[in-house]
């Protein structure tokens, strides 16, 4: 399971067009990155239902999705020769935005990862979202009918906050910003 994760990560991104020639960072030097943010590949369990979970609960936006042919996904190792779609959620239109992959297997059992905790599992353990208001980000949570798992939690003596979620799969979400 952990070496799918990565592998989808991977092959998705190859898959969707985005590894490329480096491009040049700050000082002008060139970069073996074409875009400095990753792309988080998450298979769900329903991906209906997460997908109303990041648009609603999170402010995520859909874009476009593509299909990874199940010959890609076999030769490749991804997967064990079944074709899927990925579907696309990013938190601003922005070109070098972070993408959430979500993609589901109808009729595969996978196993779910114990997420009770961050140290509970080995491998990727959360998603940390920076917002700019918590106030406005757990209102809308609750309007989506998710219950944060605590109240937001005050780090140290600033004014930023730390409100953990879990996602229809039990996948903790961090959302850490100011009170307005």
């Amino acid at each position: 399971m952990r070496r799918f994760s990565l592998v989808a990560l991977v092959l998705v991104c190859i898959a969707a067009g985005l590894f490329a020639a480096g491009a040049a960072g700050p000082s002008g030097a060139q970069s073996a990155f074409s875009r400095t943010t990753i792309d988080i590949g998450v298979v769900v369990s329903d991906v209906e239902k997460s997908a109303k979970f990041y648009t609603e609960a999170l402010g995520f936006t859909e874009l476009g999705g593509f299909d990874v042919s199940k010959e890609m996904g076999g030769d490749s190792g991804l997967v064990d020769y079944q074709a899927f779609h990925v579907r696309q959620f990013v938190l601003a239109d922005e070109p070098a935005a972070t993408r959430i992959k979500l993609m589901d297997f109808p009729g595969v059992k996978s196993k779910k990862v114990d997420n009770k905790y961050i140290n509970s599992s080995l491998g990727f353990s959360y998603l940390t979202i920076l917002v700019s208001d918590t106030t406005a980000a757990v209102e809308r949570v609750r309007k989506a009918g998710v219950k944060p798992v605590k109240e937001p939690y005050r780090l140290g003596e600033s004014n930023n906050y730390l409100t953990l979620l879990n996602d229809p799969d039990g996948n903790i979400i961090e959302l850490v910003g100011p009170k307005k």
